[in-house]
């Protein structure tokens, strides 16, 4: 029997259903977080054949002893993930530190995390990139704006999503950032676009063997820093160019055995790096999307990812099938904001369509709002009359 280690099995909450599929695969399934055991879900406790609480998972001491527990009681750990952004990097140096093959480790932190490194490999897959240059000095900053003019983008090189992410749009802007001594930020021209993205399941040799594809209607950076409204859809399956372009991203990268979320920006207008509905890159994520986009992804699809992903750990293909196709539209409100309709109301107009009406955690309220309401829908049109009433 293999051993599966799984890092902080509790959190996104839906993140329990991996755990079950792995169990009922055959797999030792062995947990590790900080959330006592008895605040775990019952399901949860059913998918897991062992728990290790520690005080705190940013504690690397306290995970590495786990982790040495485990191995000494169960023998060689054959896997071990989050499936989490934030802790992709830990992931990797444990996989190092207890050899551990099926996964990235250490040496690959940097093309994987860092943004700038990122861009090395859309270029080896034949994808356009946005011009960039870490931030130093206000002088290397005011030569690059010279070249690519404002506005520009700020980021963390090493981040997660679109926090601590801002748009500069002159000089006064620009010196006032400056001024909080950022370290390891990455600027970048301004891409007037919209994100698409290439979700996918990869096995042991690099090849999908499940795809699918978000779109969202807005910016997810305007959504972080203006507390704006969050919408956004999953496709059925990824556009054409998009998939293409993941496929080449997924070889360039040497990517197996992932769940993984490429994002792209589609072009708005006519710019330096491209025309006008032209695919360039933004940043591969080396894991599921976050929050409930995996439960999108089965609504869109008719299918459970959790089993193909499982599937794929276990047997490096699977036999789920994709059922009826939808669109699967995610709208979430902000608290304190006045809607024009109540959430009841929302639920009577829409619970034919609707698959869930939920509080988002906090740690993902930034990016998703705090409300949700998820539902599928045959037609654009009709997905687009559900974002106009649930916001207005």
């Amino acid at each position: 029997m293999k051993n599966f280690i799984f890092i902080s099995p509790n959190f996104p909450a839906n993140y329990w259903k991996f755990c079950r599929e792995l169990k009922n695969n055959g797999f030792n399934v062995l947990g590790v977080g900080d959330c006592p055991y008895d605040n775990l879900s019952l399901e949860l406790k059913r998918s897991l054949n062992e728990y290790y609480k520690v005080s705190s998972l940013e504690n690397y001491d306290e995970v590495f002893r786990a982790v040495a527990f485990f191995t000494f009681k169960y023998g060689k750990i054959d896997y071990l993930e989050s499936n989490n952004e934030y802790w992709l990097e830990r992931d990797a140096v444990l996989r190092t530190e207890f050899n551990i093959q099926s996964g990235f480790t250490a040496k690959d932190i940097k093309r994987i995390k860092y943004k700038s490194e990122m861009k090395k490999y859309y270029k080896k897959a034949g994808v356009k990139v946005a011009r960039h240059r870490l931030v130093k000095t206000l002088k290397g900053c005011t030569d690059f704006i010279k070249q690519v003019g404002y506005p520009v983008v700020v980021k963390p090189d090493n981040g997660v999503g679109a926090t601590a992410t801002y748009k500069i749009c002159n000089e006064e802007s620009l010196k006032a950032f400056l001024k909080t001594k950022p370290k390891g930020y990455v600027m970048e021209e301004y891409i007037d676009g919209l994100v698409n993205s290439y979700d996918a399941i990869v096995n042991s040799k690099g090849e999908p063997i499940f795809e699918t594809g978000l779109v969202e209607t807005g910016s997810l950076m305007d959504t972080v820093n203006n507390s704006e409204d969050s919408l956004y859809y999953y496709l059925n399956k990824p556009l054409d160019d998009v998939a293409k372009l993941g496929r080449k991203v997924l070889k360039a990268f040497n990517v197996k055995n992932r769940f993984v979320h490429f994002e792209f920006f589609r072009l708005s207008s006519d710019q330096y790096v491209g025309k006008k509905g032209e695919v360039v890159a933004l940043e591969v994520n080396m894991r599921p999307a976050g929050g409930i986009s995996p439960d999108m992804m089965n609504y869109a699809n008719s299918t459970d990812v959790y089993k193909i992903w499982a599937d794929m750990i276990a047997y490096d293909s699977t036999l789920v099938p994709v059922g009826e196709r939808y669109y699967c539209a995610f709208a979430g409100r902000r608290d304190g904001k006045i809607y024009a309709y109540s959430e009841q109301d929302i639920v009577d107009r829409f619970r034919a369509n609707l698959k869930s009406v939920e509080r988002v955690p906090e740690a993902l309220s930034g990016c998703m709002g705090n409300t949700c309401f998820i539902a599928n829908f045959k037609t654009l049109e009709e997905m687009q009359g559900f974002f106009d009433e649930v916001v207005k």
